[in-house]
């Protein structure tokens, strides 16, 4: 049986082999919860959270018509459904899944040599579900999100110690382009160009940073990160002056 596959980031759509099928418009929420959840899930609970405006009847109809839906786009066999329950048939796949392993490998510090490609398709994982704001996605989004810029970092370190320094360079780039103001994110690529003797690039990103968070937050760096650039800190100026009170002790001048 040809292998199929539910994409989430980006997506949802789903591949069978090498093709790709799109998932029909009013079926997309429902094979989103049905991957995300990875387990079988109740007919009522996904129709009432699916479809929460309306009373139960109207929202088991909607469902119904979701199932039909991807029948008629021959992808109906990626959801196992029962009288009284959905969920993803045995054997189907989701790329949420590949990039939590991922990621788990990566972050403990044990990645496998396959780990260490396609780099700049890691960054897919910081959009799941573009375009859908339901509260049930909302949450894995965020956290998907937090969890793809910390392995991508984790991965950048990894690479300068084996002396990969241009993927190193390319995984901190990918999680600097998604989160600019992230200074974990630009401490690794400062050190990524450290591992290859680029001090200039690196003091280069360092300054670009500096200004970025001076512009936008009103804050320096911290002083760890211009200890890495071998920089003397900036003294912190605070922002706020203390209000002068009035003492009724003290005589106005003549």
């Amino acid at each position: 049986m040809t292998k199929a596959t539910v994409h989430l980031f980006n997506g949802p759509y789903v591949t069978i082999g090498d093709r790709r099928v799109e998932v029909p418009e009013g079926s997309k929420r429902l094979v989103a919860f049905v991957a995300l959840r990875g387990c079988r899930v109740e007919r009522r609970h996904a129709a009432g959270t699916l479809w929460p405006f309306g009373d139960d009847n109207r929202a088991a109809g909607n469902l119904r018509s979701a199932l039909w839906r991807l029948r008629s786009a021959g992808v109906d066999t990626i959801i196992d459904a029962d009288k009284w329950s959905l969920a993803l048939t045995d054997g189907v796949d989701v790329d949420v899944t590949e990039v939590d392993g991922w990621a788990d490998r990566v972050m403990s510090n044990a990645p496998t040599d396959a780990d260490f490609d396609g780099i700049a398709a890691r960054g897919m994982a910081l959009d799941l579900l573009p375009g859908c704001y339901d509260d049930w996605v909302i949450g894995e989004r965020e956290r998907f999100r937090q969890r793809t810029l910390h392995a991508l970092e984790s991965l950048s370190r990894l690479c300068v110690a084996a002396g990969r320094h241009g993927d190193a360079v390319e995984a901190a780039l990918t999680a600097v382009h998604a989160e600019p103001l992230r200074e974990s994110a630009q401490r690794v690529l400062i050190e990524a160009h450290l591992g290859e003797h680029n001090l200039v690039e690196a003091r280069r990103t360092f300054h670009a940073y500096r200004r970025l968070v001076s512009r936008e937050l009103g804050v320096a760096p911290s002083p760890e990160l211009y200890s890495i650039v071998r920089l003397p800190a900036e003294p912190v100026v605070s922002q706020f002056r203390p209000a002068i009170r009035h003492d009724p002790r003290r005589r106005a001048p003549a």
